[in-house]
């Protein structure tokens, strides 16, 4: 096959493509009655809305420590989840890597518990677990960790399936251990990409865990249900802008760590 031939198919190929997406774009604003048109208009007056309602005042900016103090419970609440689940996602990942596992069956077992985990949004964990925990800091803490888990474990094993296998090779070829290779031929290469993706899952548990809060009572997720059903909107605006910086600032950090351990 000539090389004009294979892009000919590339090309029609990613014409049919973006037919699809154009008609599941207007078949789907057609089912739900969505006109496009209206919404794109709809967006300055959108905005216009935001600005007048959800710019904090100067007394909304006196409720700062309130709004700080479970905005900390939030971010040790989505630390410790993200942590922990980290270090299980480790183990089960080195059982059901290929370059690490040791038998089949229990790296069937380590994905299968990995997807089951990964595929439940943590709203969904959330909802289950406080019919049988409660509306508290506990249902937060395991709906945050177990989808963090499921996450984790699928990223940790294909960074270690990615790595280079040299040295695992080495090691082996010079009769180390089993548990010799993982802790001095895997883990040292693997260990800057998973620390990025733990820094990845905390950013995005500060902002799950603000959804988790509205459900369990907890965190700064409590105060944002707390002042919706008030229609304060200058509260909910400042706890927006305050989650929003929190996210940056970690972000932030978690970069300039990353290129410290890289």
């Amino acid at each position: 096959m000539t090389e004009a031939n294979i892009l000919r198919r590339k090309k029609w190929r990613m014409t049919g493509v973006m037919i699809v997406l154009i008609v599941l774009t207007y078949g789907s604003a057609a089912i739900t009655k969505f006109n496009i048109i209206e919404g794109l208009f709809a967006i300055p007056s959108t905005l216009a809305w935001m600005i007048n309602n959800l710019v904090p005042s100067a007394e909304t900016i006196e409720n700062i420590p309130k709004v700080l103090k479970r905005l900390w419970e939030t971010i040790i609440l989505s630390v410790i989840a993200s942590t922990t689940a980290a270090v299980f996602a480790l183990l089960f990942a080195i059982l059901g890597a290929q370059t690490t596992q040791f038998n089949r069956f229990f790296g069937f077992v380590a994905r299968f518990m990995a997807s089951i985990f990964r595929n439940v949004p943590v709203i969904a964990w959330a909802l289950v677990l406080v019919i049988s925990f409660g509306h508290n800091v506990v249902t937060g803490y395991f709906a945050l960790f177990f989808s963090t888990f499921g996450f984790l474990v699928r990223m940790f094993i294909e960074t270690i399936d990615e790595a280079s296998s040299d040295g695992v090779e080495a090691l082996m070829a010079t009769g180390a251990t089993y548990f010799q290779m993982v802790c001095k031929g895997v883990l040292p290469d693997t260990m800057p990409q998973m620390l990025s993706w733990i820094f990845y899952m905390i950013e995005t548990n500060i902002r799950s865990a603000t959804l988790v809060g509205l459900l369990t009572g907890t965190g700064i997720g409590y105060l944002f249900d707390l002042y919706y059903k008030k229609l304060d909107y200058n509260m909910l605006g400042l706890i927006t802008i305050m989650i929003i910086a929190v996210v940056f600032i970690i972000e932030f950090t978690s970069n300039k760590v990353r290129k410290v351990i890289s």
